[in-house]
């Protein structure tokens, strides 16, 4: 692990009321013969089941939730006409207030504005469902105390971009409300205009016919809601996703008796959920031991020789590390790199392909 200054970015909101209805999947229906007259609240909360209450609904709809035939409408008392399509986007919950837990941390730096970490795999970056504690930002509330001068106005770690739960490696965090900002806009821009690098290295399934490319696929939700998928351009739910890949290393080339895989850095162009791990399956070269998106290739490991074949089926996540994060200080502006070798278990995975 390394630190460097030189001269010269899943706590965020980025579950804002805005943002979480940009990317929920609406709930669209239509208004029968038997709705005619009735509020419209009345008739959602009836239509949305029994956990919807006409108090929620009528919270949708004042926040802009809701749309009758594509038009925003914000009263609730609106009389309801037959044939009208109403749409209704259901945001995500708000996760509870966390609360500080004494968890490690493998801290690279750390100062009065942010903080960085090398994260290790198995590790839930923010509370949501089924993972209320335990988490990163739990850690960090205990580990930073008093140091939190706030994020709109709470003492809370300012998460400015994630990595999944399985996915290790360099996250910079804020602490305040000025660091929050500026780090926040640097990575909603890519580093298009700023200093910010990401790279990660992925161990794939086969080998590219080229040693480097960019896959450029739009993404956006998969029929299960949790999972993404490279999606038709014109989707509403389609979000523009650059990838860059480069080949680093080539495992059982030229040996048809073995199944074939590479080390491969990929670097973000843009920064949408599960980006890497759909865009190389999109092209053919799942990360191996993704669950998600690489399950049609699990037999592969069958062509393995041992102990290689035992270690890629006891590989229980994806193998795929963020080994470099820079970005430029939000008070200093100094450009920040940090770097974090892969770690343990992703390595031993590695040197057994490398035998081949």
């Amino acid at each position: 692990m390394s630190a460097h200054n030189e001269e010269a970015p899943e706590l965020i909101e980025d579950r804002l009321i805005e943002d979480r209805f940009t990317e929920a999947e609406p709930t669209v229906l239509v208004a029968g013969v038997d709705a005619a007259g009735q509020r419209l609240d009345q008739w959602l909360a009836a239509s949305l089941g029994p956990d919807m209450s006409r108090s929620r609904v009528q919270m949708l709809i004042r926040q802009g939730a809701v749309t009758i035939d594509g038009k925003p409408v914000d009263e609730t008392k609106r009389k309801m006409i037959p044939g009208e399509r109403v749409s209704v986007v259901m945001p995500e919950p708000e996760p509870a207030s966390p609360q500080g837990e004494n968890i490690a941390l493998d801290v690279l730096y750390e100062d009065d504005e942010l903080i960085v970490i090398n994260k290790p795999a198995g590790l839930v970056v923010h509370p949501g469902a089924g993972n209320w504690t335990g988490t990163l930002v739990n850690a960090l509330i205990h580990h930073c105390g008093d140091s939190l001068s706030g994020i709109g106005g709470v003492r809370r770690p300012g998460i400015v971009h994630r990595l999944d739960k399985e996915t290790s490696g360099v996250m910079v965090v804020a602490k305040t409300d000025r660091a929050h900002k500026t780090l926040s806009e640097a990575f909603a821009d890519h580093g298009r205009t700023g200093d910010l690098e990401r790279a990660y290295l992925a161990l794939v399934w086969g080998i590219p016919q080229r040693p480097t490319g960019t896959v450029d696929a739009p993404l956006g939700r998969a029929a299960d809601r949790v999972r993404r998928a490279v999606v038709p351009e014109g989707r509403d739910d389609a979000r523009h996703a650059v990838t860059h890949f480069a080949v680093q290393e080539r495992f059982g080339e030229g040996q048809k008796d073995f199944a074939t895989a590479s080390l491969v850095e990929c670097r973000l162009e843009t920064g949408r959920t599960h980006q890497i791990r759909v865009h190389m399956a999109h092209i053919g070269h799942p990360v191996i031991g993704d669950p998600d998106y690489g399950q049609a290739f699990r037999t592969k490991s069958n062509r393995l020789p041992e102990p290689l074949k035992s270690q890629v089926k006891a590989f229980s996540r994806q193998a795929l590390h963020a080994w470099l994060l820079a970005f430029r200080h939000p008070t200093t502006h100094l450009t920040m790199r940090f770097e974090a070798p892969i770690p343990g278990d992703m390595e031993e995975l590695v040197g057994g392909f490398r035998k081949l």
